[in-house]
């Protein structure tokens, strides 16, 4: 393990004290231990003193050792054997961690890194002239799937290609990094398969619905056996009551179906919730662009009159949620980002689209 050792003392501040919501998460912390066992949060308070100042500082360590009542070698201790912990200043736009485990380097990290040579600095933990970039590389951050990536703070940027990567750095550089989501750069949910889901995209089958709604009566009927059972009994005066009890099942029948037509209503055309139509343009967008979206949904939409990017980028959640359920989706625009996508094919067409995404639509 490499030598781990604190800034030298002209970077180093004269005192460290946590702001007021960064001492109201420190109690927190401590609180979650027992009685005596207070110096169990030290791991926790050293993130908090990083995420505060971006590094951990020699008065930050003594800070946090003052917290918890134990003796500042032992708060040193652990500061300077997690490599999680930033000993000297890093940038303060963004320290950049790039990957280089096997399943990373075997999918190009080492372009990555030498971007980082040339754009940041020739040398790892180092400031860029500027002091707002810096980077490292570190080993495997647990997203092999999606190799390569990089860590920026706290948030992962996966499924990098050179192109990429330099969008990244220049966003990052001009103080424009929060324009980035973080996660996979390319057409994947999380770490699913690239492209999206292949297998149970289909809607149930009408005989599936056919079965359900089988078996819903089979228990209306059960729960309609007692009064047939208790006919015999009854005295002839009461019998033509009796009589109609059976009548009565048709009813229940009624009542149980009654929930399955409501959620039919609920994605109903004339539902206030559906997304603004418009009439068909002269040129309409291309929606097949959108990845999830083939040319039977394009004829779809078409027919709720939907023909423009512009339209799906503002779709809200309510309106999204209709569309899941006209189509029978069940959370597929949200999987796909159908908006996102059609936001960066609005904004400016398949070279927005492979700003944001790292890839040409399909």
């Amino acid at each position: 393990m490499s030598v781990r050792r604190l800034a030298d003392d002209h970077l180093q501040p004269e005192s460290f004290q946590f702001n007021r919501s960064f001492t109201a998460e420190a109690k927190k912390w401590v609180k979650k231990y027992p009685k005596g066992r207070e110096q169990s949060a030290v791991i926790p308070l050293l993130m908090l003193a990083q995420e505060q100042d971006g590094w951990v500082t020699k008065s930050a360590i003594e800070h946090v050792a003052d917290m918890l009542g134990m003796p500042y070698i032992r708060a040193l201790e652990v500061a300077t054997f997690y490599t999680q912990f930033q000993l000297k200043p890093v940038g303060k736009r963004a320290h950049i961690q790039v990957c280089g485990t096997t399943p990373c380097m075997l999918r190009g990290s080492e372009e990555l890194i030498s971007m980082c040579k040339k754009r940041i600095n020739p040398e790892p933990f180092e400031l860029n002239e500027a002091g707002t970039m810096s980077w490292e590389e570190v080993e495997c951050q647990g997203a092999c799937v999606n190799a390569p990536m990089v860590m920026i703070f706290k948030d992962a940027y996966e499924d990098l290609t050179p192109e990429r990567f330099s969008y990244i750095l220049e966003r990052f550089e001009s103080g424009k990094g929060e324009e980035i989501t973080p996660g996979p750069q390319i057409d994947r949910i999380f770490s699913a398969a690239e492209g999206g889901p292949t297998t149970l995209t289909e809607a149930p089958t009408k005989k599936r619905v056919s079965a359900s709604k089988t078996a819903a009566k089979k228990t209306t009927a059960k729960k309609a056996a007692p009064a047939k059972k208790a006919a015999p009994k009854a005295t002839a005066a009461k019998a033509p009551a009796k009589a109609a009890a059976p009548k009565a099942a048709p009813k229940a029948a009624a009542k149980t179906a009654a929930p399955k037509k409501a959620s039919v209503a609920a994605v109903s055309p004339a539902d206030k919730n559906r997304p603004p139509k418009i009439k068909k343009p002269a040129k309409p967008d291309d929606l097949k662009l959108i990845s999830g979206v083939g040319p039977k949904l394009e004829g779809v939409l078409n027919g709720l009159g939907i023909y423009k990017f512009e339209q799906v980028s503002k779709w809200k959640k309510a309106e999204r949620e209709w569309v899941d359920g006209y189509l029978k989706f069940k959370g597929r625009i949200d999987r796909d980002d159908w908006v996102k996508q059609a936001k960066a094919l609005a904004k400016g067409g398949e070279a927005e689209y492979i700003k944001v995404f790292g890839k040409k639509p399909r």
